[in-house]
């Protein structure tokens, strides 16, 4: 009956209701008539009223929040304190304006405090205040770390959740267990972005959050849901391993030192398959600056392998580079994309494979894909194609077709009959206003037709001469 009312109750009526039912708990406080199950049920009404904050601003004022933090932290069983900070998460994502009455009302510290827990449900409510504290409020998490164990208590539950995920990959988390790590990462996200000087307290987290990726199933969205968040983690934290930083290397284990790479392309595999390129804009992203830094840090066996999972291979120059369906012409293919920061992100993990030169760079991906680049970057431009495929004795690469990477043997033979003449003119004028446009956009240094006059390589020809 209790349900149907509240299914009913709308306007004034929910307002009076949602007003008694604060009442209710405020004067108990005092009283202490009611039974821990009365206490629990009342929670669980007012929560069911706050999903929709309209005609629900007693939950939302000062004194609702107030109220409800006292049976959030003082409540005398662990069902009624649940109960009341599920009140207060509620309130706290729906209206922005409860998070600073909440970090006023003292009780952060043994918020922080409570994170020391077994139970993912508790972890979950917990670390979603956390999180939502992060955004417009005065919530000293300095504080909280070196007085409060925040630190200590975010890695405790990292730490446990990696438990959950064994060799033999028989999942052994429930999704209260994900949902609870989800919130978790995105509280060391928001702490390690907002205040970079505290994001080495989640140092010891590394090698769990590693272990859990290692580990993990790749889901039909592979960066949708906990890998995300584990890697936007991540993304945050300083994955340098200093002398005596870690007990052993979380990054390339000796055990097998290609294995988080491995998992890393794997991932970013998949999602190129699965993801329109504008998804891909604010879901790659990081996993792109990830194996940037990774590989920088890497020694040369991950290095090699890296350069051998993400560039172009032999195989791939049996066409135009980024005309196969490797997952390194897919990377190429996204990087000409409108999607700004996608198409960066690419271009720089390209870079960096290159060994951050300009000829390595378009001799690994062509001078179509590199030259935009290095352009955009301010960078000079090898004088032309050529030069990034010259052998070690200085001359051009005779197998290699400089512009688009592809092997000479390998690019289709016309077989049609020879052009006329005004073909030939046609053709020749094209190409002319293309390589203009080029030297316009910087491209190209020079004009080669121009470079072929100062050459002296341009020969005169009569008006009757035939040419093939």
């Amino acid at each position: 009956m209790a349900t149907m009312v509240f299914g009913e109750l709308q306007g004034r009526e929910k307002l009076e209701e949602v007003g008694r039912l604060i009442d209710t708990l405020e004067k108990d406080l005092k009283e202490k008539t009611l039974s821990p199950s009365q206490k629990v049920q009342t929670l669980l009404t007012v929560r069911q009223y706050g999903t929709k904050p309209e005609n629900a601003d007693p939950i939302y004022s000062k004194r609702g929040i107030e109220v409800l933090a006292k049976y959030g932290f003082e409540g005398e069983t662990a069902d009624i304190r649940r109960a009341a900070l599920r009140c207060i998460a509620n309130a706290l994502l729906l209206n922005s304006s409860t998070r600073q009455i909440f970090v006023d009302t003292g009780y952060g510290g043994k918020l922080a405090e409570r994170l020391k827990t077994d139970n993912s449900e508790d972890e979950m409510i917990v670390s979603r205040i956390l999180f939502l504290c992060t955004y417009d409020t005065t919530m000293d998490f300095d504080k909280l770390i070196k007085q409060h164990s925040l630190g200590d208590n975010v890695n405790y539950q990292i730490a446990r959740h990696a438990k959950q995920f064994p060799k033999n990959g028989k999942k052994a988390t429930s999704q209260l267990d994900e949902l609870a790590l989800t919130d978790t990462l995105k509280l060391v996200f928001n702490v390690a972005k907002l205040y970079p000087d505290l994001a080495d307290t989640f140092t010891p987290s590394i090698p769990h959050i590693f272990k859990i990726i290692s580990r993990i199933e790749i889901p039909s969205q592979p960066l949708d849901g906990l890998i995300g968040y584990l890697i936007n983690a991540l993304s945050t934290l300083d994955l340098d391993e200093k002398k005596g930083k870690f007990e052993s290397s979380p990054l390339f284990p000796k055990f097998n030192q290609n294995c988080n790479v491995d998992k890393l392309i794997n991932i970013l595999d998949q999602a190129v398959s699965e993801y329109k390129s504008e998804e891909l804009d604010s879901r790659a992203v990081p996993l792109l600056h990830l194996l940037i830094t990774i590989y920088e840090l890497a020694p040369e066996g991950p290095r090699k392998y890296m350069q051998w999972l993400l560039l172009p291979e032999d195989n791939d120059r049996s066409q135009p580079i980024g005309r196969s369906d490797t997952l390194s012409s897919k990377l190429l293919r996204l990087s000409t994309t409108p999607s700004t920061h996608l198409k960066t992100a690419i271009s720089e993990l390209m870079f960096v494979l290159s060994g951050k030169n300009a000829e390595n760079l378009t001799k690994n991906i062509g001078y179509g894909f590199a030259a935009g680049f290095l352009a955009s970057r301010g960078m000079e431009i090898p004088q032309n194609a050529g030069e990034a495929f010259s052998t070690s004795n200085g001359g051009f690469d005779p197998d290699i077709n400089p512009i688009t990477g592809q092997r000479w043997d390998a690019e289709p033979k016309d077989n049609g009959p020879p052009m006329s003449k005004e073909e030939k003119e046609r053709e020749a004028e094209r190409l002319f206003v293309l390589f203009e446009r080029a030297k316009e956009r910087g491209l190209i240094p020079e004009h080669p037709v121009a470079q072929a006059a100062r050459e002296g390589r341009l020969e005169e020809l009569p008006d009757d001469a035939d040419s093939d």
